[in-house]
């Protein structure tokens, strides 16, 4: 396996971490729901839009920063909430948000990260925060004072989670189903194979107990435990009259994650949240649902520039930034993609895959003759290229 100084493009990344972790571990990473089709669709919609080269545009000056819920990025990009992370690498989101503050980007912490958000926010910069909405009301009030105390500047509501989807890779693996003895030696097992890993995550990594969560799956809890608990506490019952309730807990700008139809879109609007996420879970909840980018256009379309939208799923590079713009997203989360460079190298593996996302963005943008970020649209797209519809 070639090392991170030979590592070009997200395919590298992956296929270093499948190298370096234990298998349960990086098919939790990599799988989604059921056949996976909706995963593949992600990226193959992407892949398929074509940009419309334009030359002798004078591109002399460039602008890739945006403004975003009050924050100035250095590009319209942000690390998505990933579960977990700080088994990928070595107090992980603490590792990832380090490499994010550095590029001038912000991470946002999983509910179900390894890291607690008071750890993260001594470390670095204050993480955007995501949320689960949670059967137990106290328990959420608690988690949202702690992000506000910590500092946290925008709340990442996740809505497409009310019970997780089933996620074959997860089965065969044993990262799911296994109990007891036989658990626990599928996980020695892996581990063992993976000595580079044990020493530097397993040993040296702890605690493993989700920091955020912890009071609730009580003393001992293993990361692995998370799936069970989160299948227990998550709120069927949710409606968007429930939005009500954690405006009145949150002040801060308010992120709806989990869009997926104008209709949706057009309801948080009504209700002023500051923005929306159009995302499929990464194709990790229900599987033969439509990709994020081909959902985005309409969605734009029926929001208001007072509500920021935001897309997830499928983004691999910073083309896909460029496509995602041109289709009316304000800014893209980037999910597995810095997961895989985590593993793959720590902290100097995220800071050089958003050097070379930037770097891509960077040709993309004078390449099709878009001097700012904040002013790219649908002429950057090659109406007679594009395949249709997109499914």
């Amino acid at each position: 396996m070639a090392p991170l100084s030979r590592v070009a493009s997200v395919a590298d990344y992956r296929a270093l971490a499948r190298s370096r972790l234990p298998r349960m571990l990086f098919e939790y990473l990599d799988g989604g729901a059921y056949a996976e089709s909706t995963l593949a669709r992600n990226a193959r919609d992407l892949e398929r839009l074509a940009l419309r080269q334009r030359v002798m545009r004078d591109m002399s000056t460039l602008d890739t920063t945006i403004e975003l819920f009050g924050q100035r990025l250095s590009m319209p990009l942000a690390l998505a909430p990933v579960g977990i992370a700080g088994m990928f690498a070595r107090r992980g989101e603490v590792q990832a948000a380090r490499a994010a503050a550095a590029a001038g980007v912000p991470l946002c912490l999983s509910t179900v990260g390894i890291c607690s958000v008071e750890e993260v926010a001594r470390a670095t910069q204050p993480p955007w925060f995501q949320l689960y909405v949670l059967k137990d009301r106290g328990y959420m009030r608690e988690l949202l004072r702690r992000a506000r105390a910590a500092a946290c500047p925008v709340l990442v509501l996740t809505v497409d989670l009310p019970v997780p989807g089933a996620r074959y890779r997860d089965v065969r693996s044993g990262f799911t189903g296994l109990r007891g003895v036989r658990a626990g030696i599928n996980r020695a097992r892996d581990g063992l194979t993976h000595p580079r890993w044990l020493w530097d995550v397993w040993l040296r990594g702890r605690p493993h107990a989700l920091g955020c969560v912890t009071g609730a799956l009580g003393a001992g809890a293993l990361a692995g435990d998370f799936l069970g608990w989160i299948a227990g506490n998550f709120d069927r019952s949710v409606t968007w009259s429930d939005l009500d309730w954690v405006r009145s807990e949150w002040d801060r700008p308010l992120v709806i994650k989990g869009i997926m139809t104008p209709e949706d879109a057009r309801a948080a609007a009504g209700l002023g949240v500051q923005g929306i996420v159009v995302s499929n879970h990464g194709g990790r909840q229900l599987d033969g649902v439509r990709s994020t980018i081909s959902a985005l256009p309409e969605i734009a379309a029926s929001v208001g520039e007072a509500t920021a939208v935001l897309l997830d799923g499928g983004v691999r590079s910073g083309l896909d930034v460029l496509k995602a713009l041109a289709l009316g997203a304000r800014a893209c989360l980037f999910g597995r993609p810095w997961a895989y460079a985590l593993a793959a190298g720590g902290a100097p593996g995220v800071a050089r895959l958003l050097a070379t996302v930037r770097s891509e963005l960077e040709v993309a943008m004078i390449l099709t003759g878009c001097r700012s970020a904040r002013g790219a649209g649908a002429a950057l797209l090659d109406p007679a290229a594009q395949p249709e519809p997109l499914d």
